[in-house]
């Protein structure tokens, strides 16, 4: 980012130009250790929490895509707590909401004086960080200001006066479906950051998502960053971080692989996509990018969930080889569990041989192989993200084999596992 958009976007932000600027390498460890807290609180969803937190460090806006049910809102409301001195909105949208109560309600004591004012405190007007659920049932009538505010951080009053510059850095947007109206793919269009999540793969991350409902737990750790250090990272330091060469040649070849798949992003999905970058290895603690935080682009450049696994594997054949053969085992993993899907409804001795002959050397020998691809990984300092999950699926498999092949009571997966 150029000094000039530097300023602009300390501007549009009201953030002052002090020279007695935050510590920011101690403004990223905070962040990390949230990451790190939230990761331990969310099973399975370390991978969702770093990517959160990169985008709004890029001033960027995130959506959450998933089945109701798997922590969204909590997350969302979780994270951006985190920011000390933030001022917050949430709302939840349906096709009947009105543009005054996202931007501001109509001051009733002044109309009654002949004033025609609204109320913004408390409002999306307002708030730094916001997190948006349902996104794609955006009224019709407050579809242009809602895209306004997304790109511009701008609210155009209902009286017709001069827009108001929102301070907002960043919003976190969910929803349980893709759009399916013409008119709120265009907010979809401007959402850069996509993240699917979904129900817990892994059954002893399972086990104690039920063991926390009947425990009492100690209450978790809780790191704040304030305000002024997460703004002076978004509009100073991120912008700072180094984008060597050979990244740019790396954006370069991935554009170009996932065209010949006929994968095609916006210039300017790209253009945005390199704050990403740069907030990735900021949040890291590096002065420039590595290859390494090419990683995030798996959030960035599909348009529907079918498309993701694709554009996965292309970045992640250039980045993370532990990841990419991780990968090839999921898909070993997936077709043991067609297999075993087609096998419904015979005996029990055919499954006892299908599985003895086939399906337990092979999962076992994928869970040996992804344990040691995460310790290689992990040494290396590459992101783990991808494994976990193949590793979430490959017991999930696993406990399946054991209760419908074989009958293994349930309540014994922990050890079997």
């Amino acid at each position: 980012m150029r000094a000039q958009d530097a300023r602009d976007v300390r501007d549009l932000q009201n953030v002052p130009d002090v020279r007695d600027a935050p510590d920011t390498q101690a403004t990223a460890k905070r962040l990390r250790a949230i990451c790190d807290e939230l990761s331990d609180r969310f099973y399975e969803r370390a991978d969702v929490v770093r990517t959160l937190v990169v985008t709004l460090l890029a001033g960027q806006h995130s959506l959450v895509l998933g089945p109701p049910g798997t922590a969204k809102s909590e997350l969302a409301r979780e994270l951006t707590g985190r920011v000390e001195g933030a001022s917050y909105w949430e709302i939840l949208l349906s096709k009947f909401t009105a543009p005054t109560r996202m931007f501001g309600p109509i001051d009733v004591a002044a109309l009654a004086r002949g004033e025609y004012r609204q109320v913004y405190e408390g409002r999306a007007t307002t708030a730094h960080v916001a997190f948006i659920d349902e996104i794609f049932k955006c009224s019709t009538a407050a579809l242009n200001e809602t895209l306004g505010y997304l790109n511009e951080r701008i609210y155009h009053p209902e009286n017709g006066g001069e827009p108001i510059r929102c301070p907002l850095i960043g919003a976190i947007t969910a929803s349980n479906e893709l759009p399916s109206e013409e008119d709120a793919a265009a907010i979809y269009d401007r959402l850069l950051v996509r993240i699917e999540v979904g129900y817990l793969e892994d059954p002893s991350n399972f086990a104690a998502l039920v063991r926390s409902a009947v425990s009492r737990p100690a209450a978790p750790a809780r790191t704040t960053v304030e305000l002024a250090a997460l703004r002076h990272a978004v509009t100073d330091a991120v912008p700072a971080v180094d984008v060597p060469d050979v990244i740019v040649d790396a954006v370069c070849t991935l554009r170009a692989a996932l065209r010949r798949k006929e994968l095609v992003a916006s210039d300017r999905r790209w253009r945005q996509a390199v704050g990403l970058l740069q907030a990735s290895a900021y949040l890291g603690g590096r002065p420039a990018v590595a290859e390494s935080d090419l990683s995030v682009l798996t959030h960035v450049l599909w348009d529907s969930p079918a498309q993701r696994p694709t554009v996965e594997r292309e970045v992640l054949h250039l980045v993370n080889p532990d990841a990419k053969e991780a990968l090839d085992l999921a898909d070993a993993i997936e077709e043991l569990e067609a297999q075993l899907d087609a096998m419904a409804g015979q005996s029990r001795e055919a499954l006892s041989e299908w599985v003895i002959t086939k399906a337990h050397n092979k999962l076992a020998m994928a869970g040996k192989r992804l344990e040691k691809l995460r310790e290689e990984a992990a040494a290396a300092g590459r992101s783990t993200a991808a494994i976990d999950r193949v590793t979430g699926r490959q017991r999930a498999v696993r406990a399946r084999v054991l209760t419908e092949a074989l009958g293994v009571d349930a309540s014994m997966l922990r050890t079997q596992l």
